[in-house]
């Protein structure tokens, strides 16, 4: 299995709406890439670091489930365009993909 973070570094003068992103894009990701083997999701909201007046070095993340690396590529081959269209929605952060194999 393998998780796909993505992840919103905590820039200043950037913006995130988490309301947006949990409520209208997430759930878009779900509808196109659950038949296309998208097994769950996650969703963050970074509230600090780790000290109480430290900053979340991530602003949000959310981590996508999928049984390998190559059904994660196809299904945004087919839908990457769409998704990373609506970004501009609810961010203007440019956000950092990672895909880890779970051991």
């Amino acid at each position: 299995m393998v998780r796909i973070s993505v992840l919103y570094p905590n820039e200043p003068g950037r913006k995130f709406d988490h309301d947006y992103y949990a409520k209208k894009h997430m759930p878009l990701v779900h509808k196109r890439l659950s038949p296309l083997g998208l097994l769950r999701y996650e969703v963050d909201k970074g509230l600090g670091g780790p000290t109480a007046e430290s900053k979340p070095p991530f602003v949000g993340a959310c981590y996508l489930y999928f049984n390998s690396a190559e059904e994660f590529r196809n299904a945004m081959g087919k839908h990457g365009a769409e998704l990373m269209g609506d970004v501009p929605n609810y961010t203007d952060i440019q956000p950092q993909i990672q895909i880890s194999e779970i051991v």
